[in-house]
């Protein structure tokens, strides 16, 4: 049930925005990992032999600059058949578009890639939507298809210290821990707390930077719930 509703939400949201403003430009978070990935382990960190799979791609916006910038390869994932027939019209117009591979997927399946085949991962604003099991799973896959010393860029909401998502926790419960039905999406939704996240990614990854968004209030009232952007390396 979760699964179709979210591709109905997302699809729709694909075709006609209403509740997200759908960018077609690169994340800026994004743009700040590959500068901290260029420091960290050389200007050659991104380049045309690097294959990248963007966990929950949508349109495709941040892989997709990827592959302009760097000339990447890589694969998108995501649940809705808008969001990816966008993607790959656009790829269709890039230089090196045809590295790229967008396919309607779900998270909670297993990645369908070789194990130690993939550089970097990003799950930016993706897997929260995943339940306790799924999620573990995911994580799971992520590890696998991940070289040795591979790189994935996280980002999903942060519970810690947020009167906003404590709000939506007391009021729209759902039957998982860290875990509501939003309130106007209509779907299952997971907060990250600091336990969790050594609990999902202490065993197969080394946490090499976390970054939290400030408490987002207007007017003296909760307006936008915080997050969490983690940098981890596979062990």
């Amino acid at each position: 049930m979760q699964k179709g509703r979210l591709k109905e939400f997302w699809n729709k949201e694909y075709k006609d925005p209403a509740l997200f403003s759908l960018s077609e430009e690169v994340s800026a978070d994004l743009v700040k990992f590959t500068r901290w990935m260029q420091k960290e382990y050389g200007k050659d960190a991104l380049r045309p032999e690097v294959v990248v799979l963007d966990a929950g791609t949508g349109n495709g916006r941040n892989l997709l600059w990827l592959n302009r910038e760097y000339r990447v390869g890589g694969y998108g994932f995501d649940i809705s058949d808008e969001g990816i027939a966008q993607a790959k019209a656009a790829a269709q117009k890039q230089q090196w578009g045809n590295k790229l591979s967008f396919v309607v997927r779900s998270l909670d399946e297993i990645l369908p890639l070789p194990d130690e085949s993939v550089d970097v991962v990003l799950d930016m604003m993706s897997s929260h939507f995943l339940k306790n099991e799924e999620r573990e799973k995911f994580v799971t896959e992520v590890a696998r298809v991940l070289k040795p010393q591979g790189t994935l860029f996280f980002k999903s909401f942060y519970a810690e210290r947020d009167s906003h998502t404590k709000e939506l926790l007391e009021k729209h419960a759902a039957d998982e821990e860290n875990a509501y039905i939003h309130p106007r999406l209509k779907v299952y939704e997971y907060v990250w707390t600091d336990d969790a996240l050594t609990k999902y990614f202490d065993k197969d990854f080394v946490l090499m930077k976390k970054e939290l968004s400030g408490k987002h209030h207007l007017k003296g009232k909760p307006a936008k719930r915080r997050s969490v952007v983690c940098y981890f390396d596979k062990k």
